[in-house]
């Protein structure tokens, strides 16, 4: 009986405004795959390559270079701004400006140590071995042995 009345409301409804129904799907976002399924069908490579790491540097040196050439750029004008204008916010703008281009070259800098880092993880290094000489003994017992072998060594 309750779903009688709400279906002749909602039939009345759909003449007032003039709309047709609607079928409401009950899968997530309307039908349509959700993000994480389509996500499951991408590979992730082992290692990027080293063209892949060239490009990424090439890519992220280029912006900061136009970051910082920018910001220069913007320095000066604000610089001029605020001489003529003599406010004191203009000065702070001008700061903040300073500061955020001066970040960006210190970016940059950290850009040149990082790729390094990967590089360096990127090459083989070779095995290495490492021998260490155990002696398990008294203080004593390793004197005497000591002195065994540097009279045997000098007596030869």
């Amino acid at each position: 009986m309750i779903l009688d009345s709400m279906d002749l409301m909602t039939k009345q409804l759909d003449k007032t405004f003039n709309i047709s129904p609607v079928e409401v799907s009950d899968t997530p976002e309307g039908g349509c795959a959700t993000r994480k399924d389509h996500l499951t069908n991408i590979t992730k490579p082992d290692r990027l390559s080293k063209d892949d790491i060239e490009k990424d540097y090439e890519y992220t040196r280029g912006n900061l270079y136009s970051i910082i050439e920018k910001g220069q750029e913007a320095i000066n004008g604000i610089l001029e701004l605020a001489q003529e204008s003599e406010m004191p916010r203009a000065y702070e703008v001008a700061g903040q400006l300073i500061k955020s281009v001066s970040d960006a070259t210190d970016k940059l800098m950290d850009l040149q140590k990082k790729l390094k880092d990967v590089e360096e993880e990127t090459k083989q290094k070779g095995p290495s071995t490492v021998n260490n000489a155990l002696f398990v003994g008294s203080t004593a017992e390793l004197a005497k042995m000591i002195k065994n072998s540097d009279l045997s060594s000098s007596s030869k």
